[in-house]
Parts: C-alpha cells; sequence; structure tokens
C-alpha cells in the first residue's frame, strides 16, 4: 500500500457518523485496516487506517463475504468508506 493513501490523525478528527469505534488489526505485519469502496473483499482500497484510531460509523452495516461491514463517513478526506467489523471494536 503507497503511504500517500494512508490517513493521518489530522484527517481523522472530522470524522462524522454514529457510533466510535477504534481501528485494530491483530493480523502480524498489518497495523492499519484497509477502508474498501464498498462492502466486500474484492472491493477497492481507497485507503488505509492505522491502528488506534478513533472512527464513527453512519449507521449502514451490510453482511458480506462472512462480515459484517461498517459504512464511516471522512469528512474532508473522502466521501465514504466501508471497514471490515472484525477490525474495529468498541
Amino acid at each position: 500500500m503507497n503511504e500517500m493513501n494512508k490517513i493521518n490523525d489530522a484527517s481523522l478528527e472530522n470524522v462524522v457518523g454514529g457510533a466510535k469505534r477504534v481501528v485494530f488489526n491483530d493480523t502480524p505485519g498489518y497495523d492499519y485496516a484497509n477502508c474498501r469502496q464498498t462492502p466486500g473483499l474484492n472491493s477497492e482500497v481507497f485507503f488505509t487506517i492505522p491502528n488506534g484510531t478513533e472512527v464513527e460509523t453512519t449507521g449502514n452495516v451490510i453482511h458480506r463475504d462472512g462480515l459484517d461491514w461498517y459504512e464511516v463517513n471522512l469528512a474532508g478526506a473522502y466521501d465514504y468508506g466501508w471497514i471490515a467489523g472484525n477490525l474495529i471494536g468498541y
């Protein structure tokens, strides 16, 4: 993943939506979560969000590819993206 596609903490201060969640990927070698264009493992990755980053969901959840996908709205950075539920926690 290209470093330019990573979202920095300053951009994430403007996240809008519903429930607050923290990004956490415990897969060795991955200290980020992919945020995708649409829900699903085959969807294009818009950008990555570093572990420990607090995000807020929009309230939209779709079950696809055996996972719950949560929509996030990143105001000022990107319109909307989707993160697999196993990569975000309360």
